[in-house]
């Protein structure tokens, strides 16, 4: 069956508009099941095109749910990931970003004068540090069933900043699932598009399996412990515990709450979707500030003239310069490149601009049969030349001063970019996630200069889940190595 690829901005608003008619393709939604961990999901064709059955009794999170099911989780969802929500948890943010800068300050006193880091690996840390501070109400990790309040609340620590990963037992879990979930082979790329092969394990889905319980388990430990808090009325601001506030309000229709199987579905989505790609947006931009050292010293520059090393939310957003930086890096440095939307009924889709056929007819729309895949070009986008400028593979900053025209018609949820897509189906969590970055780049550009530690030729992108960085020279090391020196401040 033949796909679509279009950059026709009207076209791409009418196809993110309306998901009633395109939904996740199956294959994404398969996918983003083995990975997060709701339970495998295995599609098969019927006569109402998708027939879902579930080898667990897990519920599938808001990421892979379509229709009503998704609507009614996202009206649930939503409460928690507003400003105001977002503007509570701001300090967990600037304490984590101020906790990783004296962790590579004291790599640099270990080393003299700089100090070679991986911007990946610490930056991956941190974000799994904040989302399982705001993200999840819970206890010490050192003791599990041994629950203590604090003047916060219950909150969970991974303390991926400063221990190791295999001392947490739910940030070794999430890592072998993640391990698992990211693999390129033969046998799982046939899975993907072949239903009936999904019956057949390997090794790995053995051990993600294993993992998979144990983030069941202490979801399940967490999930009860917002539901005491709650009743408790103990203060929490956590986004589970907000989750099923939410959920449990009065106005809510009985037959619009999620079960407790949904709500734990959103606890691996909170972990890759709140973790994975602000960890990879923000290692790009620490990339493309070496590359453009003029653009680094002036944001710097910018950084400094805040007289407080915790700055609130409002002040974060109110800083012109380093809003343009963070557009500009999600711009050209998206972490996800493209997604998939398969139509479930015969469409016909108007567009802004006609196209020739190959017998020389003008059209103005596009018929779309049932059944057909469509592509999401997110990263080609933004990077269009006939939108942005012949140098729109740059990393220019100051282009945000003038937005380009054409660039209000793409039809993303926030700054006139496709990064976070847009329609019903748009990143619930880009507010979260755009805070949480600024208060990193807040943090660490006022505290260091960057390098690249090796040439920028040897930096190349590779898609799993999100665009990460690795060697030319090793494809499999995910890595960005940078060298940082202390910033003196007189």
């Amino acid at each position: 069956r033949r796909r679509l690829l279009t950059s026709d901005t009207k076209a791409l608003t009418h196809i993110l508009t309306n998901t009633h008619i395109y939904e996740k393709a199956p294959a994404t939604r398969y996918n983003l099941a083995r990975i997060i961990g709701n339970g495998e999901h295995i599609l098969f064709p019927s006569p109402r095109f998708l027939r879902v059955i579930r080898s667990s009794s897990h519920s599938p999170g808001v990421l892979v749910v379509e229709g009503e099911k998704h609507k009614h989780q996202r009206k649930v969802m939503n409460p928690a990931f507003g400003p105001i929500q977002v503007r509570e948890l701001t300090a967990i943010f600037v304490n984590k970003a101020i906790e990783l800068r004296d962790v590579w300050l004291a790599e640099i006193d270990r080393h003299g004068n700089e100090a070679h880091v991986d911007g990946l690996s610490w930056l991956s840390r941190a974000t799994l540090d904040i989302i399982g501070l705001a993200g999840l109400s819970a206890f010490p990790t050192t003791q599990p069933h041994n629950l203590t309040k604090t003047i916060t609340g219950f909150k969970y620590k991974f303390d991926a900043l400063t221990e190791s990963r295999e001392k947490n037992e739910l940030s070794a879990a999430f890592a072998r699932v993640m391990e698992g979930g990211t693999k390129i082979s033969m046998i799982l790329m046939l899975r993907t598009y072949i239903p009936a092969l999904r019956v057949l394990k390997i090794d790995d889905d053995v051990r993600s399996d294993e993992a998979k319980r144990t983030m069941s388990r202490i979801g399940q430990e967490l999930l009860q412990e917002s539901k005491k808090s709650i009743h408790e009325k103990v203060e929490q601001r956590d986004l589970l515990t907000l989750m099923v506030k939410s959920n449990m309000a009065g106005d809510l229709p009985e037959h619009q709450r999620m079960s407790d199987q949904d709500v734990l579905a959103q606890v691996p989505t909170f972990l890759v979707a709140g973790h994975e790609t602000t960890s990879t947006a923000t290692t790009w931009m620490l990339y493309a500030l070496t590359q453009n050292k003029a653009a680094q010293e002036k944001l710097r520059e910018e950084l400094l003239s805040v007289d407080t090393d915790t700055p609130t939310m409002e002040q974060l957003n109110a800083l012109p310069y380093l809003d343009m930086v963070v557009r500009e890096s999600m711009r050209l440095h998206s972490p996800i490149a493209n997604t998939m939307r398969t139509a479930v009924q015969d469409d016909i889709i108007d567009l802004a601009k006609p196209f020739t056929d190959r017998k020389g007819v003008s059209h103005n729309t596009i018929r779309i049969t049932k059944g057909q895949t469509l592509l999401i070009p997110i990263a080609a986008i933004n990077r269009d030349k006939t939108i942005w400028g012949d140098d729109a593979p740059e990393f220019r900053p100051e282009r945000w001063e003038n937005v380009p025209e054409d660039a209000n018609r793409i039809p993303g949820v926030w700054g006139n970019i496709l990064t976070f897509l847009g329609g019903p189906r748009a990143c619930i969590g880009y507010r979260f996630s755009l805070v949480e970055t600024k208060a990193l780049l807040f943090t660490l550009v006022r505290a260091f200069e960057f390098d690249l530690a090796v040439p920028a030729t040897h930096i190349i992108k590779k898609s799993a889940i999100v665009q990460r960085p690795v060697l030319v020279t090793d494809g499999r090391n995910q890595t960005l190595p940078l060298i940082i020196r202390p910033i003196s401040r007189t």
